[in-house]
């Protein structure tokens, strides 16, 4: 049967094929440059604006696990664990996967569908005899059964004439990466967030053992002057200063308090773990981290180039520039190939012989001629968000930059501060020891020694918390920097 013999390739059909080859080479739409420059100056220059004059490296390249600089293993443990448990970043995760996804679904357009069928069908139908005085004559109770056996395969193939499946896969495409360099934001975030906490708890849990220990020296004091005062030696009002004191100093505890049940319980949830899990491992108080001796820097470019926000901007603006061409490849005519090979038998062992088979294979061009407009409105919609996607790139990179230099700034300034700070507190520390002497020989007042021990309280809380806001000062430039992600698998 000519249905199934061998195709022998004719001049009219490579001439065809070559037709359809040249058209399918054809992709309308506006190809993809790449990102416009933004700030140009800016993001080539040597340094960051605001990078201060000591302490910075610039060097070499900063680490991307920049928390293990800290040299805290409790913190390196927490993150680790962020990383594998943190619900937010399994979403994140999760729309990676879908992502890809969709792109795979994009690519299968471009080849063509096969299906096959098949179908047994028994057929018997009833006897006739009762309706004709005729058929009394015949004792047959019906006809036997008829058998009837078919397979098929179907097959169809959309030529991409215009590349507006190619565009499809290209925007696709980009999505794809930009969903992946969501992902690598959500773990720089999430490092900063956690390293964030931890410092936050640390510092809470000083502060509150200083108060603590200050608490118990007033109230020792408060029950040296109560003897004094029925000795003879002291008055009722020493007594009531040293009360208001003792008092005043304990009412921080109950907020500091409060405040350290809060950061075990953000650092449980950060790690995807319930409110109270880690009160047995971080509950007994710990030192702050240790901030580096130096930090390292890169350039602007550099970081413009890290970022993975930046990054999933530049593919959000390929991906709409790539769907303005696949809507604009819906002016142009379509051609779909269909094609049809079919077996019908009486007998299943019969059913795949050349005289059962029939085919047909056509070739369906279709154009929408008239849309009243509807196509238009896509490329003009798919321009706009073009341009839409080109401002939140500038707007992207900007704040990129801004960031950077904020957070060097602050960093410098508050390193600044910490330094006066320290110094205040060697002076108050010294002179409470002074006063304190001076005090056991009777050559000052207590007025005098309260007010020096206040100070010596306020400069120990005082540096706790500059050194805690300079380590959260030294997370928050990394994460401006878009450090602290690593290359997801699979």
């Amino acid at each position: 049967m000519t249905a199934i013999r061998s195709f022998r390739p004719t001049l009219c059909t490579l001439a065809v094929a070559s037709a359809i080859s040249l058209l399918s080479a054809c992709t309308v739409g506006p190809d993809y440059r790449g990102a416009p420059a933004v700030a140009p100056e800016a993001a080539s220059a040597a340094t960051f604006v605001r990078t201060p004059a000591k302490g910075i490296v610039t060097s070499g390249p900063a680490p991307s696990q920049w928390w293990l600089a800290l040299g805290d293993p409790q913190l390196n443990a927490l993150i680790t664990a962020a990383f594998t448990h943190n619900p937010d970043l399994q979403a994140a995760q999760a729309r990676l996967r879908a992502s890809r996804a969709q792109l795979q679904q994009q690519r299968a357009a471009e080849l063509p569908k096969l299906s096959a069928d098949a179908a047994a069908v028994r057929l018997r139908q009833p006897s006739l005899s009762g309706l004709s005085s005729s058929s009394s004559q015949s004792s047959s109770s019906g006809r036997g059964p008829l058998q009837l056996y078919t397979a098929g395969f179907d097959a169809s193939w959309e030529i991409d004439l215009f590349g507006g499946t190619r565009r499809a896969i290209e925007a696709a495409s980009a999505q794809s990466e930009a969903v992946d360099a969501d992902l690598a934001d959500a773990q720089v975030s999430l490092a900063a967030e956690v390293a964030q906490a931890y410092i936050g708890l640390r510092d809470q849990q000083q502060r509150l053992a200083i108060a603590q220990r200050t608490a118990d020296l007033q109230q020792q004091m408060l029950t040296l002057t109560e003897q004094r005062r029925a000795g003879g030696t002291a008055a009722d009002v020493d007594v009531e200063r040293l009360v208001t004191q003792v008092e005043s100093t304990r009412s921080t505890l109950t907020p500091l308090a409060a405040q350290v049940e809060i950061s075990l319980d953000q650092l449980a949830v950060l790690t995807g773990r319930a409110p109270g899990a880690l009160d047995a491992e971080l509950a007994e108080m710990g030192a702050l981290p240790t901030m580096p001796t130096s930090l390292s820097v890169v350039d602007p470019a550099t970081m413009l180039a890290q970022r993975p926000d930046i990054r999933a901007a530049e593919r959000r603006l390929a991906s709409s520039n790539a769907q303005i061409g696949e809507h604009i490849a819906d002016f142009f005519p379509k051609l779909t190939l269909y094609g049809d090979l079919s077996f019908t038998a009486g007998d299943p062992g019969h059913l795949f012989r050349k005289a059962n088979a029939s085919w047909l294979g056509a070739p369906y061009l279709s154009w929408n001629v008239f849309d009243f407009g509807r196509t238009q409105g896509a490329v003009r919609g798919a321009e706009a968000s073009r341009d839409e996607a080109i401002a939140n790139y500038e707007k992207t990179v900007l704040a990129a930059l801004q960031d950077a230099n904020d957070g060097l700034s602050r960093f410098g300034y508050q390193r600044e501060h910490l330094a006066t700070l320290q110094k205040v507190q060697a002076s108050a520390v010294h002179s409470a020891d002074l006063t304190r002497q001076r005090y056991r020989a009777g050559t000052t007042s207590l007025i005098d020694l309260l007010d020096t021990q206040r100070t010596e309280f306020a400069a120990q809380q005082d540096v706790v918390a500059g050194q805690a806001e300079l380590l959260k000062d030294f997370v928050s430039l990394q994460k401006s920097l878009g450090l602290g992600w690593h290359q997801p698998q699979g």
